[in-house]
């Protein structure tokens, strides 16, 4: 689910600047990430707002779709139901609902995709509102909030490698473009931003905001806060010995993220964001096999 918000911030943040870059406006990087096409499948779309949209959307043979999200949200929620409220399940369920009415789709194929984002944005902010207001500080909120703030990990990553991948990771030549506000529109850290930075839109400024900024509820820096504060709450709960294999790869991947300066190397930063992502994806193969005896 918090894959889904992401995603769809990102989506709308994206098509809206299409529409003020009528010409060479690619979603080539979008596509790379959040797409099993090949190179050649994405040339022949990566021009089409609608038809990017409606792959990313509503395409059931996309793995990484917004509709398939939804759907592998409400399976899994479906086979938990006793570690979750009432309230959670059925706004999980009328968001699938939602997501597979045949108005979505077509808003977002040949209609006006803005109106069908919004909608489902909405109903994003509703679930997670019912899960803060309705769910028990258990162990069941615990491992939500790990995984939410796992994946929002990830998510900020990938956003931000899409705009560097974009910009070639020239830091120099694009060090003022504007287009760095829509990064900071797909996080929901423009006001932030531009509070703290007097309005002085900087590539070095941007990235330390999105990475370090722990007063920004969607930077790296604080979501690696507030994973390891929920699974410490995991301690007493959990087999010594697989809660430290944890502990370790969590601590090292937090002070590897607190302690790092990269905002002024492009190299640097490109491998730090590479070599993050991975340790995050260790850190979830990890939870899949010492909590869930996935291997």
């Amino acid at each position: 689910m918090e894959r889904t918000n992401r995603m769809l911030r990102m989506l709308h943040t994206k098509y809206i600047s299409s529409q003020d870059e009528v010409t060479d406006f690619s979603w080539k990087s979008v596509l790379q990430t959040y797409s099993e096409l090949n190179e050649e499948e994405i040339a022949l779309i990566e021009n089409n707002s609608a038809k990017v949209l409606e792959h990313l959307v509503v395409d059931k043979e996309n793995p990484f779709s917004i509709i398939n999200n939804i759907t592998q949200a409400r399976e899994n929620a479906r086979s938990v139901q006793d570690h979750i409220t009432k309230e959670v399940w059925l706004c999980l369920n009328e968001y699938y609902h939602l997501v597979r009415e045949k108005q979505i789709a077509i808003n977002i194929s040949s209609g006006d995709p803005v109106t069908s984002l919004d909608s489902l944005i909405r109903h994003g902010m509703l679930y997670n509102g019912t899960v803060d207001i309705t769910m028990a500080r258990e162990e069941g909120f615990n491992f939500l909030n790990i995984g939410r703030f796992l994946s929002r990990s990830i998510i900020t990553i990938d956003l931000l490698s899409i705009k560097l991948k974009e910009y070639n990771y020239d830091l120099t030549k694009h060090a003022e473009d504007p287009t760095w506000r829509f990064l900071l529109y797909s996080l929901s850290g423009y006001e932030l931003y531009l509070r703290n930075n007097r309005g002085n839109l900087n590539s070095k400024l941007v990235i330390k905001h999105v990475l370090f900024n722990t007063e920004f509820s969607h930077s790296l820096l604080y979501s690696m806060e507030r994973l390891t504060r929920y699974f410490e709450r995991l301690k007493n709960e959990s087999d010594t010995e697989s809660y430290s294999q944890l502990e370790f790869i969590i601590g090292r991947c937090y002070n590897n993220i607190k302690y790092s300066n990269v905002t002024d190397n492009s190299e640097l930063l490109k491998q730090f964001l590479l070599q993050t992502r991975s340790e995050l994806f260790e850190i979830a193969n990890r939870f899949n096999k010492y909590y869930f005896g996935n291997t």
